[in-house]
């Protein structure tokens, strides 16, 4: 623990730090005036498209690719990815459909209670019900904060940590989410991936998983010739 600490904790204290400010926002606004402000941003066709094509990185799809990927490479890890999006996953879908599902999105919102036209992508589908928590936002930092968890290199470290953000706020910049949504739903992304970390790397139990699937079907081969 105390390697992941001294390899992880300036991500762990950054990422708090974020929450502490995005905390402090929600606090002091309301959720459809913060919503008006960053909605005020959309318009430039080259963000646009970039953020229309990076929410796709918190596809619980991609998310998913990513794991059977690794499946190839390293087993532990594969499993360590798959489980804590699942996890997640789940949690999301009990919030969103059974205790939350009267939670509409901003387009809803604006366009039947406000009363005011919302800067749009051209090309996105717009979603009106089942807003909190945001799933694109508890997926992108389930996975991206895995990745960063296990990874040696502190350049990776820093670009997946970016790219949860990134994903995460997407989905504002489309008007698909509230701040509120991807705020939780990036700490239940994140206590995901800290729970299987400790749960497959705070220990050698599963040390047996660090082969990969085509070593195991070559071992197998082998033993049957």
């Amino acid at each position: 623990m105390k390697n992941f600490i001294k390899h992880n904790i300036a991500y762990v204290i950054l990422y708090v730090m974020m929450l502490c400010y995005a905390g402090v926002v929600l606090l002091q606004s309301g959720k459809v005036q913060i919503h008006r402000a960053m909605n005020a941003y959309v318009g430039n066709q080259y963000i646009d498209s970039f953020f229309e094509y990076i929410t796709h990185l918190g596809d619980g799809a991609f998310a998913f690719l990513v794991a059977i990927i690794f499946l190839f490479f390293n087993i532990r890890k594969s499993v360590y990815i798959l489980l804590s999006y699942a996890g997640a996953g789940v949690v999301s879908y009990i919030l969103k459909h059974w205790i939350y599902y009267d939670v509409t999105r901003p387009h809803f919102v604006f366009q039947y209670f406000v009363r005011e036209e919302l800067k749009e992508v051209q090309g996105v589908d717009l979603i009106g019900f089942h807003s909190f928590p945001s799933g694109h936002a508890l997926s992108a930092f389930a996975l991206f904060f895995c990745l960063l968890f296990v990874s040696r290199s502190h350049l990776l470290k820093i670009l997946f940590f970016v790219l949860a953000v990134l994903a995460a706020y997407s989905r504002v910049y489309l008007s698909q989410h509230w701040l509120i949504d991807i705020y939780v739903g990036s700490i239940i992304g994140v206590c995901f991936s800290l729970l299987f970390y400790i749960v497959f790397y705070h220990t050698t139990k599963w040390q047996q998983l660090n082969t990969s699937l085509p070593l195991i079907l070559s071992q197998r081969k082998t033993k049957s010739v």
